[in-house]
């Protein structure tokens, strides 16, 4: 969480420093999302079979590696290689830490445990902008990556101090088909997404991208419907109430990551923000995540998820409607009550959206459930930064304003609005009024009725 936002504010240093195009600085971005999303299942199967705080500790250290090499890239291809390699180690690390507190807590205590856990993140989101803006400002971009290398020892050191391991002790195999379909399917969509605008939509090469996505991921589909030992075991989608989850956190995803990438641009290239201002700019949001996180998850243990999910959803829409409204002379105080409402709409909708899935899934199977969670936020924040740039880049074209920028913008936002309300429809439609809150899931996923 703190590489996703320090990188954010960096972004235009990087542009400056390695002559960047657009196109390039999404890949910065979107490569660590893309890998992140196309191993995160086969990091929650692997940590289910082979150890959960193996398989932790091991994404740590390539995680840790590749931030070294994001620290000493010369150019624009080297850096999205690290960062590539960067989120291969998030895929096998992120899974895990949810599944180890599904392993840990008692279903009654898991919303908690989880509002901690996003709370966590959300300390790292509050300072990760303000220390990358520093570090960018007084040091140089590079350091921001550096900064890992001695907060991944330390990870490693803590996790053998404090974790039990644990395992699926029913485990036999990997699917390693399903592996290569899933990986495929996801690297083709978002290659196709983000570089459309340069080649054309219906460029040979964008609508090949696309046909080869969809063929792969039928083909994971068919594959996990007959394997014996799934990496994706499709009965867990009988419950009403997983679906909906990560549908809902592929939702939120795809509003606000694109939004929170251009934001930093707008905030820098347009308001003339330093990047130590524009970091500080989004502590009143993080911070509101930070306190009201760890409320939304023990509230979602007493009273169900479907209510705070639905009216997270709406104030994140209403967030991006107050961002849209923005103009090319806007001031903090502007920008402050959106950064306010988003706040509150994340907290209410990331933790109780992880505590509802992780209660719909035996604890056997969490480490596979968690990563298909994690897996629907990497690929909806992907898809977000790939379809939120196709429309600037339409708007700006060949030509580019301060204009041209702020119609995209206002473009952009506008259907990310439209895609929270979507969330929130999903959220009251799919997840259960009180989605088992406080009972045990030890046997194979029940199916549960859709509303």
């Amino acid at each position: 969480m703190l590489d996703n936002t320090v990188v954010n504010v960096a972004l235009p240093s990087i542009q400056r420093e390695l002559g960047a195009d657009l196109s390039e600085l999404e890949w910065i971005v979107t490569g660590y999302a893309l890998t992140f999303a196309s191993l995160m299942l086969i990091g929650g199967k692997a940590a289910d079979a082979y150890g959960r705080r193996r398989i932790f500790v091991l994404g740590i250290v390539v995680f840790t590696v590749a931030s070294l090499l994001c620290g000493l890239a010369g150019s624009s291809e080297m850096l999205i290689g690290a960062r590539v390699l960067q989120g291969a180690g998030a895929a096998l690390m992120n899974p895990a830490t949810l599944s180890i507190i599904a392993a840990t807590f008692p279903p009654r205590q898991r919303g908690t445990a989880i509002g901690i856990w996003a709370g966590t993140s959300a300390l790292a989101l509050a300072i990760g902008p303000l220390v990358g803006g520093l570090i960018t400002e007084h040091l140089d971009w590079s350091w921001i990556f550096f900064v890992n290398v001695p907060i991944g020892i330390l990870g490693i050191a803590a996790s053998y101090l404090f974790i039990d391991e644990s395992r699926d002790e029913g485990h036999s195999s990997l699917d390693l088909p399903g592996l290569v379909t899933s990986a495929v399917g996801l690297f083709a969509l978002t290659y196709a997404l983000i570089e459309a605008n340069t080649y054309g939509w219906s460029s040979p090469r964008i609508v090949g991208a696309f046909v080869l996505a969809g063929a792969s991921l039928a083909a994971f589909v068919l594959i996990e419907r007959h394997r014996r030992e799934p990496m994706l075991p499709l009965e867990l989608f009988r419950s009403g109430t997983y679906t909906g989850a990560n549908l809902v956190i592929l939702l939120v995803a795809l509003a606000m990551f694109g939004v929170f990438f251009f934001v930093s641009l707008y905030m820098q290239n347009i308001l003339g923000y330093s990047a130590v201002q524009t970091g500080a700019a989004f502590l009143p949001m993080t911070v509101l995540i930070i306190l009201v996180a760890p409320v939304a998850g023990k509230t979602s243990d007493r009273v169900g998820s479907r209510g705070l999910m639905t009216a997270g959803m709406l104030l994140v829409a209403a967030q991006l409607l107050l961002f849209s409204r923005l103009g090319l002379d806007a001031s903090f105080w502007d920008l402050l009550p959106a950064l306010m409402v988003g706040g509150v709409g994340m907290a209410l909708t990331m933790t109780p959206s992880a505590a509802a899935a992780t209660r719909s899934v035996p604890v056997a199977k969490s480490g596979v459930g968690s990563a298909v969670l994690n897996t629907a936020r990497q690929v909806g924040g992907t898809m977000g930064i790939a379809v939120m740039g196709a429309i600037m880049a339409a708007q700006l074209g060949s030509r580019p304003s301060p204009a041209a920028f702020m119609d995209g913008f206002e473009s952009a936002l506008l259907v990310a609005a439209v895609i929270a309300v979507v969330g929130a429809v999903v959220a009251f439609t799919l997840v259960r009024p009180h989605e088992g809150a406080g009972k045990e899931r030890t046997g194979p996923t029940a199916p549960e009725p859709v509303a």
